[in-house]
């Protein structure tokens, strides 16, 4: 419980939203989409539409939450808006999938994946454009996001969900807002989190206290999976992060680099566990641009303030 009290102190918008996320000024939603088809609530999307029809489908960023893989939900959606509203040509999408409570890994990548291949099954539906899909996610929606974006082409993390197998579950490119990259360098200094406490958000999410699940723990730590083909990276963290250690950041932007994988590596200053600001939100806004419409804008790496 220590780690939901300190999501909570760093990052209100998390834990205190009860209802639907605010819709930007020019969306509707269209809520509670089942992308598997067994009647999940935890197995639901929501869609964030422009009202004002366009020429061309929209590039989509969806939006996977936060909460130690044991709380959250796809409700909480708000930094989600500030992405997609003002003018932009974006349409969103933010999912719920299986919470420790019902299911251990890999439940959660299997049910992310499921809903990337719904999403790209019913683009035209919905004005989707299914080969511009950036994911973004905050914490363990950061670690998932980020398995989103090194595993496309691993087909033990597939799973067997919903009536949509044929289509592809790779993204287009990945913000990963301090989610864990490493579970076996987890440990030791820079966190609260115990990785071998059998009560933590670790253990429940692999089945065990890490020294006891090295195996699981590495089948889901994203650093395992990376290839040449993968997606492009942006990789935001606080230097003074109480939860989940900067190192994780650092350790996976230099394991993306050696494999040649584009990664952008932007460092809170003096930031805990999860920040905003107005400078952060304008290099988020540039990655998205460079990568779902291709513009030729630069997005500065290193330090970015967290107030």
């Amino acid at each position: 419980m220590r780690y939901l009290a300190l999501l909570a102190l760093s990052f209100p918008l998390l834990t205190q939203c009860q209802g639907a996320s605010t819709l930007p000024a020019g969306f509707h939603a269209v809520r509670n989409l089942d992308y598997v088809g067994l009647g999940n609530q935890r197995q639901m999307l929501d869609l964030y539409l422009p009202d004002a029809k366009a020429d061309k489908p929209h590039p989509l960023v969806v939006y996977i939450h936060g909460g130690g893989w044991e709380t959250g939900s796809k409700d909480e959606a708000d930094v989600l808006a500030e992405l997609i509203k003002g003018g932009t040509p974006y349409a969103g999408a933010s999912i719920n999938y299986r919470l420790t409570d019902q299911a251990p890994w890999p439940a959660q990548i299997h049910d992310c994946k499921a809903a990337i291949r719904w999403l790209r099954a019913h683009a035209q539906e919905y004005n989707l454009d299914p080969d511009k899909i950036a994911v973004f996610g905050i914490s363990a929606g950061g670690h998932l996001v980020s398995m989103l974006g090194v595993t496309g082409g691993v087909k033990e993390l597939e799973g067997t969900l919903g009536q949509h197998l044929d289509q592809s579950s790779r993204v287009s490119c990945v913000l990963d807002f301090c989610g864990p990259s490493n579970f076996l360098t987890f440990g030791g200094k820079g966190s609260v989190i115990d990785p071998d406490d059998p009560k933590g958000a670790m253990a429940k999410l692999i089945g065990g206290p890490l020294k006891d699940r090295q195996d699981v723990a590495r089948n889901a730590s994203p650093v395992t999976y990376i290839t040449p083909d993968d997606a492009p990276f942006l990789i935001i963290h606080g230097d003074k992060d109480p939860l989940v250690p900067y190192a994780q950041a650092t350790e996976f932007d230099a394991a993306l680099e050696a494999d040649h994988i584009p990664s952008t590596l932007l460092t809170g200053t003096d930031g805990g566990h999860v920040f905003l600001s107005g400078p952060l939100f304008e290099r988020m806004n540039a990655f998205n641009a460079r990568h779902l419409q291709g513009k030729n804008v630069q997005i500065p790496e290193g330090a970015v303030p967290s107030k």
